[in-house]
């Protein structure tokens, strides 16, 4: 009988492992999620249009185009790992599409580009994590477990410059809007 739960045990071991890849993988994704919808959601929609200005902020995008941005790299990165199309339309270039305007449209990309990310994360196995995976535009090939990995920094590079627009604005992340806070 203990020989064989030990072989039995001895099996399990490589899925669970594998299993754990995925779970790791998926919870970082989800909390980039958490934290950059979070603040997609308390800023304000007539401040989504900001962008800093003076000295060296001369140029960069709004809290709308990093909001875009973020989704549509996420987009690029799922549709190449699960060899998809665009369930939407993501624009020419990494900066998403001219038609979305408001801020409902913008987070309804980011939460779809989200949910594609996880269908991707879901995917991955300890068998598969070195496989090449070639960009959407085909000029960079990494391993499958790159883009896993490429989720969550690269939102969170992303945030920490929503983080700065937001405040900025007085909006604090994880707090409630100003608006909000002043009807209390």
């Amino acid at each position: 009988m203990t020989t064989k739960i030990l072989v039995f045990a001895a099996l399990a071991c490589p899925l669970f492992a594998a299993d754990q890849l995925a779970t790791f993988y998926d919870s970082e994704l989800s909390r980039a999620e958490r934290e950059v919808t979070r603040l997609a959601e308390a800023m304000p929609a007539d401040k989504y249009n900001f962008a800093p200005t003076n000295g060296t902020f001369t140029g960069v995008r709004t809290f709308a185009g990093q909001v875009k941005h973020i989704a549509t790299y996420t987009y690029q990165l799922a549709t190449s790992d699960l060899n998809e199309k665009p369930p939407v339309d993501i624009g020419k270039d990494d900066n998403g599409p001219e038609s979305l305007q408001t801020k409902e449209q913008i987070l309804a990309y980011l939460k779809g580009a989200f949910a594609m990310a996880h269908r991707s994360v879901a995917k991955l196995t300890e068998q598969n994590q070195m496989e090449p995976v070639k960009s959407m535009y085909g000029e960079r090939i990494r391993p499958r477990v790159a883009t896993m990995t490429t989720y969550s920094w690269h939102s969170f590079d992303h945030y920490g410059q929503m983080v700065v627009y937001a405040r900025m604005n007085g909006v604090v992340p994880g707090q409630a809007p100003p608006a909000a806070a002043a009807k209390r």
